[in-house]
């Protein structure tokens, strides 16, 4: 049986085993283990958009924050066109 899987929109990192917010739009404090950012601290406590984190993980050269989840199938690359992806939706609803 397939699981579900959610995306994060801070990297774009799609294998997140958890949704970063629930039905009720709280959050989970689920740790994307691709760029490491916690729903429900880092936005709550920062109160920085999505966008300025993505950048610093971008800056940073797209680490992969827990190696131990890191997909066989990872690559720079596409991690890359992901955020990509990302920062060209958010700025076309801002």
């Amino acid at each position: 049986m397939k699981r579900n899987t959610y995306t994060c929109p801070v990297c774009g990192y799609d294998k997140l085993e958890e949704p970063p917010y629930d039905e009720f739009g709280c959050p989970t404090y689920v740790i994307c283990p691709c760029c490491g950012f916690e729903f429900g601290f880092d936005d709550m406590s920062e109160g920085s958009p999505f966008s300025e984190y993505r950048q610093q993980w971008i800056d940073k050269g797209f680490p992969f924050f827990n190696s131990k989840k890191k997909p066989l199938d990872w690559n720079e690359r596409v991690m890359r066109r992901q955020a990509e992806n990302i920062k060209e939706k958010s700025s076309n609803s801002e």
